[in-house]
């Protein structure tokens, strides 16, 4: 019977989904009286359907200009869904600036049977200055309720030919129906790749330009019913695994014209950056510094005292804004007077210290994790810069951005996979960015279970490389009662004395806490016998990893070991009557361990616990073997020590 049903709404789902009519200002009465979306009835919103088409036109000075326009329609379930009746959208407003218009915005409900059509007011549309030379609409569509359908269109028209849609066919709520049409003229080689893992349908075929001066490509792309792309904990980034198409415009070549490469390969792209002002002119500047210079390297004779003092010194002296990019925004020489700047000017002015005092370093060019993975050649694809020097088959890294960092610790913003060095001849190679080093934390606790049943005692708490830089990142700038208030408020029932933290600023040392504690909340008193959890309140409480089957990697951030060692006296008048057994797992492809040893003499328990995980990610097909390693874990970390009365 359960496979019946579900063939059969399978089957309602796509006549339903075939009777609609993906066309502006046709919303149907099915639609709005719709409780539920058919095949995922958590959905707050649905997208009931997209379509694209991007087309060259000529102005009326007979220059090339994109029209890309773009229809939407969406169906409101809940009020978690109203976020889907605004939407806002940026666009360039320098010279040559863009055009950009919304057209046919509408909410539409049902009232008394009847549908009933809410336009869009002047009021309800916005323009507000972003970034340098850019603006951003915005809309804001009335009458939104649980139930409403709304529907919007916008055109953009850009003198921009060479920044081509990233095109998504999927989603974080259902999406219905998807396509996207361009065309591109004969002149223009476009670069063109799918991702995620729906099997978009796509053609391509050959037909005459409105003009019919010359003949242009189109490309087809569609795909119908997209299920939602739920998030997880430990994504990366979950747009890299989106079900999208990315295209770029790669070389040009007008009649009687040579050919003009834009992005055929890494190689070019790295090329083209080089010869930017902004970018390799940068390097090339040093009288700035160089006084300065002499004086932090005077009696510095080593490379690795020099690449220390160098790296510490425009750590110090920097301050970084915020600003993501590939590109000086003032210039290094401004940046290094006003003692603030973008990562381009704080990293590049590293590299050319660093060559200065005769290493042999180099930019680094990467994506962020929210910039996601570069996929394809292009001057886009990346939007952060860093330092790395070649030494001996190694490679050091090195980001002076944040004050907390170590050489070869970069922040988890930048640890996005790989990035492509380009050294001082221009030529580029790929480097991997993943992190290597295995963060440790130890945790060592001498407890005591008093009659009454509160736990007592004194904790140690060493945390070392990502585990340090991670804490002083987010704490170093709170008080200590500030951060044992967060403690305090994380245990429920924890009361934290004579806190103290040491290393907080001596960044080649761990971070290491002591503290006194006391716990009421802990141990439990049932029919004369008591139960507590052998790793206390550093217990593995949950799973993050919920979902039945994952078509992405784990990303962990970094390699790391947990160290807990702890001794629990167990109050006079009581034996241990049992305690959890001894565990040792193993997880395949030697990507993590696990082991649990526990013993108990006349009055103590001791137990030491070691979590492993030997690499920062794990591929999907490890997805279930992490997911039951974990569960594996919670479940022994459940286990309850019995103390019984003698």
């Amino acid at each position: 019977m359960k496979k019946i049903f579900l063939s059969l709404m399978l089957v309602a789902f796509a006549s339903h989904s075939e009777a609609q009519t993906y066309e502006m200002g046709k919303v149907s009465k099915e639609e709005l009286a719709e409780k539920v979306h058919p095949t995922d009835s958590t959905a707050a919103a649905a997208l009931i359907y997209k379509k694209g088409t991007t087309d060259f036109e000529f102005d009326g000075e007979g220059r090339f200009i994109l029209v890309h326009k773009f229809e939407f329609r969406y169906k409101i379930y809940k009020k978690e869904g109203y976020d889907y009746g605004n939407f806002s959208k940026y666009y360039y407003a320098g010279t040559n600036a863009d055009r950009l218009y919304f057209t046919d915005c509408a909410t539409y409900n049902l009232v008394d049977g009847k549908i009933e059509k809410t336009k869009l007011k002047s009021d309800g549309e916005f323009i507000e200055n972003a970034q340098k030379d850019y603006k951003v609409k915005k809309i804001a569509l009335p009458n939104v309720k649980e139930g409403s359908v709304v529907e919007y269109k916008y055109e953009l028209r850009t003198y921009n030919l060479y920044e081509l849609p990233q095109y998504y066919f999927q989603y974080s709520i259902p999406a219905n129906f998807v396509e996207y049409r361009i065309r591109i003229p004969q002149y223009f080689t476009m670069s063109k790749r799918l991702l995620g893992y729906l099997p978009v349908e796509q053609d391509q075929m050959r037909v005459n330009s409105l003009s019919g001066n010359y003949y242009e490509m189109q490309y087809n792309f569609k795909y119908k019913n997209a299920p939602a792309l739920k998030d997880e904990e430990y994504v990366n980034n979950i747009d890299n695994f989106r079900s999208k198409v990315i295209l770029e415009i790669a070389s040009y070549q007008f009649p009687n014209r040579p050919v003009e490469n834009l992005a055929t390969d890494w190689e070019s792209v790295c090329k083209t950056l080089y010869d930017e002002d902004s970018f390799g002119a940068e390097l090339e500047k040093k009288n700035y510094f160089e006084d300065d210079l002499a004086l932090i390297l005077k009696d510095k004779i080593s490379q690795d005292d020099k690449i220390n003092a160098i790296y510490a010194f425009v750590k110090n002296k920097m301050t970084y804004n915020d600003r993501e990019s590939l590109y000086c925004d003032e210039g290094v020489k401004s940046a290094y007077k006003k003692n603030t700047g973008n990562v381009a000017e704080i990293n590049l002015m590293l590299v050319a210290m660093l060559r200065h005092a005769g290493i042999a370093a180099n930019p680094i060019i990467l994506s962020t994790r929210s910039n996601g993975l570069a996929f394809l050649p292009s001057r886009s694809a990346f939007d952060y810069v860093i330092a790395g020097i070649e030494l001996e088959n190694k490679l050091m890294v090195l980001d002076a951005t944040d004050k907390n960092l170590n050489p070869n610790l970069l922040p988890i913003r930048a640890l996005n996979w790989f990035g492509r060095v380009i050294r001082e001849n221009k030529s580029s190679a790929e480097v991997e960015l993943y992190a290597t080093i295995k963060s440790k934390q130890y945790i060592n606790a001498i407890t005591k279970i008093e009659t009454d049943g509160t736990l007592s005692g004194k904790v140690r708490k060493q945390s070392f490389d990502y585990y340090a830089y991670l804490f002083r990142d987010k704490y170093s700038k709170e008080s200590n009662d500030a951060y044992l208030e967060h403690l305090e408020k994380k245990y429920d029932g924890l009361e934290i004395n004579d806190y103290n933290r040491t290393n907080d600023k001596a960044l080649d040392k761990p971070i290491v806490e002591d503290y006194t504690f006391t716990h009421n909340n802990i141990v439990e008193s049932i029919g004369g016998k008591l139960y507590i959890k052998p790793m206390l309140f550093f217990t593995t409480t949950t799973n993050p990893f919920k979902q039945e089957k994952r078509e992405y990697p784990v990303d962990l951030y970094f390699p790391m070991l947990d160290k807990t060692s702890i001794t629990i006296t167990i109050p006079e008048g009581y034996k241990v009557e049992s305690l959890p057994a001894p565990i040792k797992l193993a997880m395949e492809g030697d990507l993590g361990s696990f082991v649990f040893n526990i013993s108990a003499t006349e009055n103590q328990i001791q137990l030491i616990v070691n979590e492993d995980y030997n690499s920062s990610i794990f591929p999907a097909e490890y997805y279930q073997t992490l997911k039951d390693f974990i569960k594996a874990i919670v479940e022994k970390e459940a286990e309850k020590i019995v103390l019984v009365k003698i």
